[in-house]
């Protein structure tokens, strides 16, 4: 009789468990959302857009992005911008509407970038000494990273920027 409990147990143990094993790997949670990576592709975590580099249309770099600013809704209503001090010291913070703000994923244009070709006369060097060619071609045929942007861009100089009136946070 006891045999018979048992194997009546494991039957309907293996009917309840086999749904779980069936189950969609992209699961939800209580409010709906999936929680795979899959679901967000194409999102940015804001965690990496603090700190990003932006640069103006002439390709100079006026500062970088030290905080997100959002409503009671979620909403990034705007970016404070950090221009110029020294590691973090004598920094003049400002405040620019989000919308106002553009992100690119594509590597920034550099010096090293945008040279010329040098010279015909000059001197050349063995191509086992020339390390940084190499280091910035395929730099710039890397792929991106998909969540997030490589800096961002606001049409000001960074005497503009310090002109705006400095982003104070209240205490």
């Amino acid at each position: 009789m006891l045999t018979k409990y048992l194997a009546a147990g494991l039957i309907g143990s293996a009917l309840l468990v086999s749904p779980v094993f069936a189950e969609d790997t992209a699961t939800t949670n209580k409010v709906g959302a999936s929680t795979t990576a899959e679901a967000y592709h194409g999102d940015w975590r804001t965690s990496k857009v603090v700190g990003l580099s932006v640069y103006n249309s002439k390709d100079e770099n006026i500062g970088s992005i030290s905080d997100l600013l959002m409503d009671k809704s979620g909403n990034i209503k705007a970016a404070v911008i950090g221009v110029g001090g020294f590691l973090g010291m004598g920094e003049h913070l400002v405040a620019i509407p989000f919308d106002k703000i553009k992100f690119v994923e594509e590597p920034a244009k550099t010096a090293s970038t945008t040279a010329p070709p040098p010279p015909s006369n000059a001197p050349t060097r063995p191509a086992s000494t020339t390390t940084t060619g190499a280091a910035t071609s395929s730099s710039a045929t890397m792929k991106s990273n998909e969540w997030y942007p490589d800096h961002a861009m606001f049409d000001a100089t960074k005497d503009e920027l310090k002109q705006l009136p400095e982003f104070k946070y209240s205490s």
